[in-house]
């Protein structure tokens, strides 16, 4: 007797129950973020379709549709390419998934699983100069509660090259639970690293804590209700900061800086201090080494260096005679 087919709905509800949270045990933030991709995906099949979310079927799937959408995403919602390859992803995940659940869908599925990644150009590394980075530090008012904090949570994502998801779920039991100067960050995917504190920021640390009367479980950097900050929360402080520390570095006024630039910031320094890679990729968290060799390549004064061990060369120079103007005009081409 063959088994009832299995419907969308109940393949999406197996998709985040069983995998993403029992078998993978996902971490909150993939969850939510397939959850988005899935929820825009059915959205947008029911404007295409006409019918209901939890009256699509399986064949809905199709590799047209995903294409459709992933263009409704670019064209429609503006999303770069790098954004519309992390839906992709999303989508992917799900299909394959699907495929266990569905074999008689194979064909149908396995077409929508080869719309390839769309390729981007990689954006030139940004980050800061240690003039520049101090003069964002020094902005805040300190005389303020509020700025007292700001300038102590950049500081610490400076000294850490914490992202600012681990920066805002930071905890007060965290600062010192393995060793006097320590700071122990959650990541991505639940990975934990535990960073070195510069000894000046781990004693402003302390007397932050001590002075606010925070206890183990507090958010290490609150808002003015005590519970922890946004992520746009963090960007706004430091935009503040940056538009306030441009006045007196006029360099800040032409850059784009993120709470990640600051990570990336942290990387160069560390790297223009003669760290070595290997360590670099442990104090960020990254798994792969590949991903933190970018900052090497992004290293313009280390480029410098190398061409100036480079020794000029002593080819004769001969007069340059312009070419026939067709064949100049096909050289350009």
């Amino acid at each position: 007797m063959n088994q009832p087919r299995s419907t969308l709905p109940s393949v999406l509800q197996r998709f985040f129950c069983e995998y993403m949270i029992q078998q993978r045990h996902a971490s909150d933030n993939t969850v939510a973020s397939y959850r988005d991709t899935l929820r825009l995906l059915l959205s947008f099949l029911e404007s295409r379709l006409s019918r209901r979310p939890s009256s699509l079927r399986m064949q809905d799937l199709s590799a047209e549709h995903i294409a459709g959408f992933l263009d409704y995403c670019e064209q429609e919602r503006n999303n770069s390419p790098r954004t519309r390859n992390t839906r992709l992803a999303a989508i992917r995940s799900f299909l394959r998934f699907a495929l266990r659940c569905e074999p008689e869908s194979m064909a149908q599925l396995q077409a929508a699983l080869a719309i390839p990644l769309k390729r981007c150009v990689k954006p030139i590394l940004g980050y800061l100069s240690v003039a520049e980075m101090e003069a964002i530090l020094d902005a805040s008012d300190t005389g303020r509660w509020s700025g007292h904090r700001d300038q102590l949570l950049l500081t610490t994502m400076y000294n850490t090259g914490a992202r600012v998801s681990e920066i805002i779920t930071a905890r007060v039991r965290d600062l010192g639970e393995h060793g006097p100067r320590r700071l122990a960050l959650h990541g991505k995917g639940r990975k934990e690293r535990v960073v070195p504190l510069m000894k000046k920021t781990a004693r402003r640390l302390r007397e932050w804590v001590r002075d606010n009367d925070l206890k183990p479980q507090s958010p290490l950097f609150p808002n003015a209700r005590g519970t922890a900050m946004t992520r746009s929360a963090v960007e706004k402080r430091l935009a503040m900061a940056t538009k306030i520390a441009a006045t007196t570095c006029p360099s800040l006024s032409d850059k784009r800086i993120t709470p990640h630039t600051l990570r990336h910031t942290t990387a160069m320094h560390l790297l223009q201090s003669g760290v070595d890679l290997a360590v670099i990729a442990l104090w960020l968290g990254h798994e792969d080494l590949g991903t933190t060799h970018i900052y090497m390549t992004s290293d313009i004064e280390m480029k410098e260096r190398a061409l100036n061990a480079l020794h000029e060369t002593k080819a004769k120079r001969r007069r340059f005679r312009p070419t026939d103007k067709l064949l100049r005009f096909l050289d350009e081409l």
